[in-house]
C-alpha cells in the first residue's frame, strides 16, 4: 500500500512540475477547455432558472367550437354541458359565448367598428369555448379532441389555439438536441487539447521516457505522471470554468433585471446546484484522464 501511494505521489508530483515548466502552454490549454466548458454552464443556469418560471405559466390550450347560424343559445348551453360530461378527464373549463356578444365585443374595437355598421344583422354564431387540462402531451389532445369534435351536430368549425404549444414544443425539443451536440462539442474540445498536450509532453520527455524503460520501469509506472497530467488540466480547466461562467452571470443578470421589472417579475440567473457542479467536474477530470492514456499509449511507442 505504501508503494502503491509514493508511485502516485512521485506520479503527481512529475505532473505538477511538467505543467509549471511550461507555463504559457498550460494557460493557453487550460484557458481553451474552460471557456468551452464556460458556455454549456451558462446555458445550464439559464435552463436551471428558467424551469420554475415556465412552471408558473399557464399552459392550457383553448378549442373554439364555432356553431351553426340555425343553432340557439339553448342549444350550444346543451352542448357545452355534454362536452364537459363527456371529457371532464380532459376539459378544465367550457363556457358559451353568446352572438351577441362577441358581436359588441368587435364593436368596441375601432378596427372592426365601421365594417360592422353597415351590417344588417350579426352574422356571427353562438361558440363554445373548451379549454383543456395541462397534460405531458397536450398538443396531440387537443388535436385529437378537434378531429372528434368537428363532427358533432350543429359545429360548423373547430378552432384549435394550440400553435403555441407546438412552438413551445419546437423550442424545447431544439434546445435539448442544442445542448446535445454543445456537449459533444466540449467533450471533443477537452478530449482534443488534453491529447495533443500529452502528445507534446512525451514527445519532449521522449529520452528520460526511454531511460526509464532501460531501467526497469514499467509500462504504467511510465504513463502515470501523464494520466495525473490530464486530470489535473481537466480540474483546474473546470475550476476556471465555474469561475468563468459565475463571471458572465453577473451582466446577464443586471441585464435581466431590467428586463423582469417590466413584468413585474424577479428573476435571477445561478448556477446549477453544488452536486450537479461536482459532477461535471468530475467528468471533465475522468476525461482529462482517459484522453491522456489515450495519447500517452499512441505516442510512447518508441
Amino acid at each position: 500500500m505504501k508503494r502503491w501511494l509514493r508511485h502516485h505521489q512521485y506520479a503527481m508530483r512529475v505532473a505538477l512540475r511538467r505543467l509549471a515548466n511550461q507555463p504559457f502552454s498550460t494557460l493557453a490549454n487550460i484557458f481553451v477547455i474552460s471557456l468551452s466548458l464556460a458556455v454549456p454552464l451558462v446555458a445550464a443556469s439559464v435552463l436551471v432558472t428558467a424551469q420554475p418560471v415556465v412552471r408558473t405559466m399557464p399552459v392550457s390550450a383553448e378549442l373554439t367550437l364555432l356553431l351553426s347560424q340555425e343553432t340557439s343559445l339553448d342549444q350550444a348551453r346543451t352542448l357545452a354541458k355534454s362536452l364537459d360530461d363527456d371529457y371532464a378527464q380532459h376539459i378544465q373549463e367550457v363556457s358559451v359565448i353568446e352572438r351577441d356578444d362577441a358581436l359588441d365585443s368587435l364593436r368596441d374595437n375601432p378596427a372592426w367598428a365601421e365594417a360592422l355598421a353597415v351590417l344588417p344583422d350579426n352574422p356571427l354564431p353562438h361558440a363554445v369555448v373548451v379549454t383543456l387540462r395541462d397534460d405531458a402531451d397536450q398538443a396531440s389532445v387537443a388535436t385529437s379532441l378537434a378531429s372528434q369534435w368537428r363532427d358533432l351536430t350543429g359545429v360548423d368549425a373547430v378552432q384549435l389555439d394550440a400553435d403555441w404549444v407546438r412552438r413551445l414544443q419546437a423550442i424545447l425539443q431544439f434546445l435539448r438536441i442544442g445542448l446535445g451536440l454543445l456537449a459533444a462539442a466540449v467533450v471533443l474540445v477537452v478530449v482534443a487539447t488534453v491529447f495533443n498536450t500529452v502528445r507534446m509532453q512525451a514527445l519532449t520527455q521522449r529520452e528520460e521516457i526511454s531511460v526509464a524503460r532501460l531501467v526497469g520501469a514499467t509500462e504504467s509506472f511510465v504513463r502515470r505522471p501523464f494520466l495525473y497530467l490530464g486530470a489535473i488540466t481537466g480540474l483546474i480547466s473546470g475550476l476556471v470554468a465555474i469561475g468563468v461562467a459565475a463571471a458572465a452571470l453577473v451582466p446577464l443578470n443586471h441585464a435581466l433585471h431590467k428586463l423582469a421589472a417590466t413584468y413585474q417579475m424577479h428573476v435571477t440567473l445561478h448556477l446549477p446546484h453544488t452536486v450537479s457542479l461536482a459532477s461535471g467536474l468530475l467528468i471533465v477530470v475522468i476525461l482529462g484522464a482517459v484522453a491522456a492514456r489515450w495519447s500517452v499509449t499512441r505516442n510512447t511507442r518508441f
